[in-house]
């Protein structure tokens, strides 16, 4: 197979060139912080961030809705969970979007205290033609919360969000939802597809949807959403790392540069890239090993895999050179990082890779020297990760239903009882003609009239009020 080092080369300066007229100072146009079930105009979090109440403004748009509130709130939990919002039928939030484009949408969920019975919480969430996800995949134990975090794009005025019950007798629910503008170079229309066989570039990617499954803060601290611009949490790398023989980790007290047109602060925050871990030759010669982090994931879908990398351990420029590796495959040899931040330390660089989610449901991130990397140096480095699944080519993240089917099926099974009303009516009507025939005399052969088999899909409304012992 051929090297990839110089194709990537030529592709990655193309893309930071692309983003050198795109990149600049962040202030999203659409921002929407929603705490639901709540009747507060502001709700502030841990993060010093200030929720709104759905209750208090126009999006949720439907009926058959019920606000709760938890009885004993803990107050080591962030005040978003104190409430949720519960649907028993399709119901929706539509955001007003003041710029089309991708956009960041966050869903908290958080099963609140007391007698409420969330084990009948079975339901489907979907947004602009995706489906986000299916609760039924996702463990909603009481006791932690669960933070569904996506990349959709918008080409309307308009983002609906519908939570959709699985069967009449279940219900949905929701804590928060966050809808924010994403920055124009949080995600690039490119990326490098590395698989056995290929190492080719692709292009397309603004055409999908993303869910964030990792976000990894190599090398150092958790960071807390207070800490980064777009409001996001990357938490410590050691359960993932396979060994830590052989590597130390590095942290950098100064200044990183972000040069025009590279990684921003919105890609990349500095406690990301002020950390990291790296393999060094002390001695004369060089280390013969990987860093290697392993991370689960499901099969049957792509995945876009973002490597951040930031030289913060060099003495000089240039002394920096080391192979990257995506499930044991070569997806960039010699990089040498001095070259993509125009030969600047401390700068930050990112690289986008596409690849499978194989059958085994692992997928493997390696870095290590290279041929021509140097001793008494350092061989090889890493400062975060991140892993978005892609969606499916039905438009969804969790299964192989579309959104249309999602809704098409709750009309069809909340519709059964509206069939033999129906065969019912018909009958009646029926035997009120053979009434009235023989009433009146008519002998003649009665023409049967046949009974429809295909009956009109009925929406059934349900009263504004949830029974909590029903459920």
């Amino acid at each position: 197979m051929a090297t990839p080092s110089s194709t990537l080369t030529l592709f990655f300066t193309f893309t930071i060139l692309f983003f050198t007229l795109i990149n600049a100072s962040f202030t999203p146009l659409n921002h929407y912080l929603i705490n639901c079930g709540s009747h507060e105009s502001t709700t502030v979090d841990f993060d010093h961030r200030h929720f709104t109440g759905d209750s208090t403004t126009s999006l949720l748009t439907s009926t058959g809705t019920v606000s709760l509130a938890d009885a004993n709130p803990n107050p080591k939990l962030s005040p978003i969970y104190h409430t949720a919002r519960v649907f028993t039928r399709p119901s929706k939030y539509r955001f007003v979007i003041k710029n089309q484009g991708n956009h960041l949408v966050r869903l908290h969920f958080r099963r609140l205290s007391g007698d409420f019975d969330f084990g009948n919480a079975k339901f489907h969430v979907l947004a602009n033609g995706f489906v986000l996800f299916n609760s039924l995949s996702v463990d909603m134990g009481l006791g932690f919360e669960v933070i569904k975090d996506y990349v959709i794009g918008v080409d309307s005025d308009v983002l609906v969000i519908t939570f959709v019950p699985s069967e009449k007798e279940k219900f949905a629910f929701v804590n928060a939802i966050e809808v924010i503008s994403a920055p124009n170079d949080l995600i690039a229309d490119v990326a490098q597809y590395v698989s056995f066989d290929k190492n080719e570039q692709i292009n397309g990617l603004l055409k999908n949807g993303y869910e964030t499954m990792y976000r990894i803060n190599v090398g150092g601290w958790k960071v807390t959403p207070f800490n980064d611009s777009l409001w996001r949490t990357w938490v410590t790398d050691d359960e993932y790392l396979k060994s830590n023989d052989g590597l130390s980790k590095v942290h950098f007290p100064g200044r990183i540069h972000y040069l025009k047109g590279g990684a921003s602060r919105e890609v990349g925050p500095d406690n990301v890239y002020k950390s990291a871990r790296v393999i060094r030759s002390l001695g004369n010669s060089i280390p013969e090993l990987n860093m290697t982090w392993t991370f689960p994931v499901i099969g049957g879908y792509k995945y876009l895999v973002r490597m951040h990398f930031c030289d913060i351990a060099s003495v000089a420029r240039g002394m920096l050179v080391f192979n990257v590796y995506v499930n044991n495959n070569l997806a960039y040899e010699n990089l040498d990082l001095t070259e993509m931040t125009n030969r600047m330390l401390a700068s930050p660089f990112y690289a986008d890779f596409v690849v499978d989610g194989d059958s085994y449901g692992v997928l493997t991130l390696s870095v290590g020297p290279s041929n021509i990397s140097r001793t008494r140096a350092v061989d090889a480095i890493l400062n975060g990760v991140e892993i978005m699944k892609i969606n499916n080519s039905v438009g969804s993240f969790d299964g192989e239903i579309c959104a249309h089917a999602v809704l098409k099926s709750w009309k069809r099974g909340n519709g059964n009882v509206v069939y033999p009303m129906l065969a019912a009516f018909f009958l009646l009507m029926i035997a009120f003609v053979i009434m009235h025939r023989r009433r009146t005399g008519v002998t003649e052969s009665v023409a049967w009239w046949r009974l429809p088999t295909e009956i009109p899909e009925v929406n059934l409304k349900y009263g504004n009020q949830l029974s909590s012992n029903k459920l």
